[in-house]
């Protein structure tokens, strides 16, 4: 655990810093949930590649989202998943948006939980976000986003294997 007391200092902070994100909620009730190694590693893997996790209740649930204010620089220029990435012939980019939030150990948003977390903090104003995408539009090749323009949040789509510089994914790890 010695190894994760940067994190937690950090995450700490955080917490203190951004109470409107969760109010009438106890640092310790949180430090007690997450002090254990595999929400650490899970957590230090978002704060890792550039998410800036911060606790946010959703559906009544505690939760650690991506709150930095674009898409975290880490994760950008991926494809949806695997499947698009391999179907894409030209300029491939180097991995999806998918199979790397699997290997993190971490779940993209869905469009319930992005709209959610909007309505806390005003995200993705100049970047957009791949989400979670249902299966009958991942059939179809498609894949959603989301992001926040002329203060208002839009989901939209695109084919799943495309990607652009400003297009990554935000993650959430329920509690």
């Amino acid at each position: 655990m010695e190894k994760y007391n940067e994190l937690l200092n950090l995450l700490e902070k955080r917490f203190k810093e951004n109470a409107n994100r969760h109010k009438n909620v106890k640092w310790e009730t949180i430090y007690n949930k997450i002090n254990n190694d595999n929400t650490l590693k899970i957590l230090d893997n978002m704060e890792k590649t550039g998410g800036e996790p911060d606790l946010v209740i959703i559906n009544e649930k505690f939760a650690y989202v991506d709150l930095v204010k674009e898409s975290p620089s880490h994760r950008r220029s991926l494809c949806y998943d695997d499947l698009a990435l391999e179907k894409r012939k030209l300029n491939k980019p180097n991995g999806s948006a998918l199979a790397l939030s699997l290997k993190l150990g971490l779940t993209l948003l869905n469009e319930e939980e992005y709209k959610l977390v909007q309505n806390i903090e005003k995200i993705d104003e100049k970047t957009s976000s791949w989400l979670n995408t249902p299966k009958d539009i991942r059939t179809l090749n498609g894949a959603i986003f989301g992001e926040r323009r002329f203060n208002h949040v839009f989901i939209s789509a695109n084919g799943a294997e495309s990607y652009y510089a400003s297009r990554g994914f935000r993650t959430i790890y329920y509690l």
